[in-house]
């Protein structure tokens, strides 16, 4: 059976009470190179976000969840997006705010999120995009037997300079 906590952490559905930090994260302009954002989202806009977060995968074909700690502090969210039910795929994408990186919290995350899409949502393959640079990310992707398939060379502008981007995939094998 596929549960969605796990020792130090939950990934639980959005509320209006994540409102405040899904504004830090959004508008954090550190973190808009993951996302292609290129301006700040309003705090109306993000709560018409919230309004519709509870939205199934199957009409969306996204799904985000908020990574919390048992005592419900939220320190990240997990990502499944361009969910393509008839060809049982979707990208798979996690962010964990600075102070809770390097934890072990993504691990237990990724872990879950993959288990809830193979054992529920019965995908046969995820895949990540990550930028060449992010190697925590990669080493993180691969220790979970995600494979790189692909570099997209200068694929982001970031900063002024174009930046390689991987393309990883796990296939699920027990189909």
């Amino acid at each position: 059976m596929v549960k969605l906590k796990s020792t130090h952490i939950l990934l639980r559905a959005l509320t209006l009470e994540d409102l405040d930090f899904l504004e830090l994260v959004e508008n954090d302009e550190d973190l808009w190179y993951l996302s292609d954002t290129l301006q700040p989202f309003s705090r109306p806009i993000l709560k018409e976000y919230l309004d519709h977060s509870h939205k199934d995968i199957y009409e969306v074909k996204q799904m985000r969840l908020v990574i919390a700690l048992h005592n419900k502090q939220p320190i990240g969210f997990i990502d499944l997006y361009d969910f393509d039910p008839k060809n049982k795929r979707a990208g798979l994408g996690i962010l964990i705010i600075e102070g809770y990186q390097a934890k072990g919290y993504g691990t237990e995350a990724l872990e879950l999120m993959i288990d809830y899409a193979f054992d529920i949502l019965d995908l046969h393959q995820l895949f990540a995009s990550i930028i060449e640079e992010n190697t925590r990310s990669l080493k993180l992707f691969k220790s979970f037997g995600f494979e790189e398939v692909g570099l997209k060379k200068d694929w982001r502008y970031n900063s002024g300079k174009f930046q390689s981007e991987y393309l990883l995939q796990k296939i699920n094998h027990v189909h």
